[in-house]
């Protein structure tokens, strides 16, 4: 079922003190699990009201009870480890080269419990209108989690990761659907990871062939998606290029995979990174199939600078002319905490930047 909504939080949102507080304190062993989970709903009742608030029509949970975006999988199997990833943090800084702390797979994956169980039946309950459940996709651990020499002893390339992550990922989707769950969305920054010249270099150095790797990607998206039940439900995918305390990974436009990705992953909405030059111009939405959503992430959550209305009313009309204006909408290029630690913005910053969402979306599509 596709989206009717012009104004979209991708998902995460700044972790109030509070709640960073105590997950600190559970890390150390001064509270208990249920002490924790009250923090945790205190600050989802905030992060919802914030969004009835700006007047976002579709609520998240802010990723609260996560310590990153990937962690409700990372956390619900076996056979991770915590290291390094190869791959590099870039930023305005100059900071560069600075390697990501990732989860790397050392052992055959294998799943204990569900990946959303204990996150949605309190946004079920509390959210005053459609809600989203995020869930990563299977590709982005073949890129930031396998690694020689540690990954192989299990899985001896990196498209052999796939099919065990995919199973787990459409397993929880299908659920998701069957409890009910609005709208449901695959977190994908790793496939524009496979566009940018420097991951593609490191992959080449390894003995990955990264166009044959984007594909196996793309195929094991799709299996997760294709056949389902769309009776209700609003099945997305969001890309980006990279997301933590400000910083980026990738820097290509989606040239590289709009023809088979938009064509062959199929999904109701795309949110698509567009907030700057790093993400490439509109022409790759030509790509896009008829009467699918694509949310254009125009608003950069990297940045308290607040982006001017006119600015992002003109981009927005320059989509529109590949893809019909009443199939454009907007939002953020990506969270506002794909870790917990968040990126450097404030909380105001936060509200500001949502606000703008709403009323650019109202003054565009009224």
């Amino acid at each position: 079922m596709r989206s009717q909504f012009h104004a979209e939080n991708v998902g995460s949102l700044l972790r109030p003190a509070e709640l960073l507080s105590a997950r600190a304190d559970h890390g150390a062993g001064r509270i208990d699990d249920e002490a924790l989970r009250k923090a945790e709903d205190h600050a989802i009742e905030r992060a919802i009201e914030l969004q009835r608030e700006v007047g976002l029509e579709i609520y998240s949970d802010g990723e609260y009870r996560r310590l990153s975006f990937l962690s409700t999988l990372a956390d619900a199997v076996d056979g991770f480890t915590d290291g390094h990833s190869n791959l590099a943090w870039r930023g305005d800084d100059s900071q560069e080269d600075r390697r990501s702390t990732a989860k790397v797979v050392g052992a055959p994956i294998q799943q204990r419990r569900r990946l959303s169980a204990h996150e949605v039946p309190f946004l079920a309950a509390n959210a005053p209108g459609p809600y989203k459940a995020t869930v990563p996709d299977p590709t982005h651990f073949t890129i930031a989690s396998w690694q020689a020499g540690i990954s192989d002893r299990a899985y001896p390339r990196r498209t052999d990761l796939l099919p065990d992550l995919t199973r787990i990922v459409r397993a929880e989707v299908e659920t998701l659907i069957a409890d009910g769950v609005p709208y449901v969305q695959l977190d994908a920054p790793g496939l524009t990871l496979l566009c940018d010249e420097r991951v593609r270099e490191q992959l080449s150095a390894d003995g990955t062939d990264p166009d044959a790797l984007l594909d196996a990607c793309i195929e094991a998206d799709r299996a997760c998606v294709e056949g389902l039940s769309r009776d209700g439900v609003t099945i997305a995918m969001h890309l980006c290029r990279g997301n933590s305390r400000g910083r980026w990974i990738g820097e290509a436009g989606y040239d590289r995979l709009a023809a088979k990705l938009f064509q062959g992953v199929p999904v109701d909405t795309w949110l698509l990174e567009y907030d700057t030059e790093r993400a490439g111009d509109f022409t790759p939405l030509r790509h896009m199939p008829r009467g699918v959503t694509v949310v254009l992430g125009l608003i950069s959550t990297k940045t308290p600078r607040l982006e001017d209305p006119d600015d992002l009313a003109r981009r927005i009309e320059e989509a529109a002319r590949y893809v019909p204006a009443e199939d454009l909408a907007l939002s953020p290029q990506c969270g506002f905490a794909s870790i917990a630690s968040g990126n450097p913005v404030t909380w105001d910053d936060q509200r500001r930047k949502l606000e703008l969402t709403v009323n650019t979306a109202r003054l565009v599509w009224g």
